[in-house]
């Protein structure tokens, strides 16, 4: 039986990882959906393959599944996956989305897996401000009206709170892209016993659009 995390490399996924661990959890897997679909309802994209640095800096063991990221489709990959690590307790980072949570709800409950959702309706700049405190997290995607692609490889901190806070206002985005708005890759936090340095990345643009991806990175002492 495992205890896992649902984990994409992100800034939720990881943060309610580490939630999950203070209140208690022992967790023992992370799984990781690999997606050939850039435009997957339910999974990251971008840097899928560095979240192995992040699971050798937690030290926990991690696992990918493969998706065509086709939606529902997906869904039933995400079923296979918790079966076949027979998992009893599972973390995931949903903030606000009901498409994600009802659909991993549904799952746990037909398979008898406990679901923690830490984040669940947490407060936007709550998370924000714990984030640029003591994580390290940049920002991979950019795919909505207000988020230029200046954002991109840039690390959340006061001043890109500002300018999230004023896309809010703008263009009323969700300030921590539960709509898909962005994604995001987290290079440190409080339990990896490493931090990810990035060595190499380039920046694919599509109109206002973008995305981040690392090429190279590795581990480096804290």
């Amino acid at each position: 039986m495992s205890n896992a995390c649902l984990f994409s490399g992100g800034k939720d996924s990881t943060l309610a990882l580490h939630r999950a661990i203070e209140l208690g959890a022992k967790i023992d897997l992370l799984i990781t959906m690999k997606s050939a679909n850039r435009e997957s309802y339910m999974f990251h994209y971008p840097n899928v393959e560095q979240t192995k640095l992040q699971a050798e800096a937690l030290g926990i063991r991690q696992v990918f599944a493969q998706t065509e990221g086709r939606k529902e489709d997906e869904l039933k990959d995400l079923e296979n996956a918790f079966t076949a690590n027979d998992v009893k307790l599972l973390v995931t980072g949903a903030t606000f989305s009901r498409y994600q949570a009802d659909r991993i709800n549904a799952i746990a409950k037909r398979l008898g897996i406990e679901h923690v959702a830490p984040l669940w309706h947490t407060d936007p700049l709550d998370e924000l401000n714990e984030l640029a405190e003591k994580y390290n997290v940049i920002i991979t995607s950019v795919s909505a009206e207000g988020l230029g692609t200046s954002l991109l490889g840039r690390r959340i901190d006061e001043t890109v709170i500002e300018e999230l806070k004023e896309a809010n206002r703008k263009h009323g985005i969700n300030l921590v892209f539960e709509g898909g708005e962005a994604e995001t890759f987290v290079l440190d936090a409080p339990l990896f016993k490493k931090r990810i340095a990035v060595e190499k990345a380039r920046v694919e643009e599509s109109g206002a659009n973008g995305v981040y991806l690392i090429e190279k990175a590795a581990l480096t002492a804290k």
